[in-house]
Parts: structure tokens; C-alpha cells; sequence
């Protein structure tokens, strides 16, 4: 299989922080907390049960780096060029499904222009997944703008 590329690595901890930390947790563990989306989420952006117990920043790596094994394996199911095509371009689409999810992915328009190697209109095609509850979140645009860099490099 292949390996999860470090810039999928280094996007999802940019853009999705280690959160919810109180001030008041001497350890330093994240909280669950319930995303702009609408869903109760905890350290790195792991899915999780709004019981679920405090994390240290170390269990959040294990939780992000499996997640991220994950959306590699369905972004090379779905779009399968990619296992061809410069690693920054897995980079963008793995980012891209942990963020919004494999089942997204599967039936987006995107999936389309990535494995037709339409490169350009696949950049579009990510710059229009930027609403979370129904609504616009500048997260987003900034996240979707740096996939779109990743997805151009010819590198």
C-alpha cells in the first residue's frame, strides 16, 4: 500500500489543530467538541462519541495517522490515477477525503475530473466544498486553496 504522503500529514494538522484543550486540563488532553459541521469530534479531527475521554496529543497522531491510512486506501479506490501521479496530488485528494469524508468523494464530480487528469477542473471542482452547516466557513476556502496549490505541483 501506499504510504500516506507527509503533506496530507502537515494539511490536516494545519487545518485541523489539536482542539478543545481547557486551560484547566494540567495534562494538556483535548476535549470532544462538536465541529462547524455539526459533528462531535476530538484531537486532530477524529470522529468520535461526545462521551468520548480526553486524548494526549501523542494518542491524537495515532488517531490522525490512522484516519489518514484510511482516505489514502478510498482515494485510491476512487481515483485510482493518483497511484501514478506526483505525490502532491494524492496529497491534496487524501486531505480532501479525511476532511469530508470517502463516501464524498465517491460520488463527487471531482472523482470525475481527477481520474480524467483534468487537473485544472479538478481544482474547481475543490474549490466549491467550503460550506459546513450550510454555510460558508473561511476554513474551508483556505484549506481548499492550499489543496489546489498541492494538486498543481507538477512535483
Amino acid at each position: 500500500m501506499i504510504e500516506v504522503p507527509q503533506a496530507a500529514v502537515q494539511l490536516a494538522k494545519r487545518f485541523e489543530g489539536f482542539h478543545r484543550v481547557p486551560k484547566s486540563d494540567a495534562l494538556r488532553r483535548a476535549h470532544p467538541y462538536v465541529c462547524p459541521a455539526g459533528y462531535w469530534t476530538i484531537g486532530y479531527g477524529h470522529l468520535c462519541k461526545p462521551d468520548h475521554p480526553p486524548i494526549t496529543e501523542d494518542e491524537g497522531e495515532v488517531y490522525l495517522a490512522h484516519d489518514l491510512r484510511i482516505a489514502v486506501a478510498a482515494t485510491l479506490r476512487y481515483c485510482p490515477v493518483l497511484a501514478t501521479e506526483p505525490e502532491n496530488r494524492l496529497a491534496a485528494i487524501v486531505d480532501f477525503t479525511f476532511n469530508l469524508g470517502a463516501g464524498q468523494l465517491q460520488t463527487s464530480t471531482l472523482r470525475r475530473r481527477v481520474n480524467q487528469r483534468d487537473w485544472e477542473a479538478a481544482g474547481r471542482e475543490l474549490n466549491r466544498w467550503v460550506y459546513g452547516g450550510g454555510r460558508v466557513l473561511a476554513g474551508l476556502l483556505i484549506r481548499r486553496a492550499a489543496e489546489v496549490t498541492l494538486l498543481n505541483m507538477k512535483r
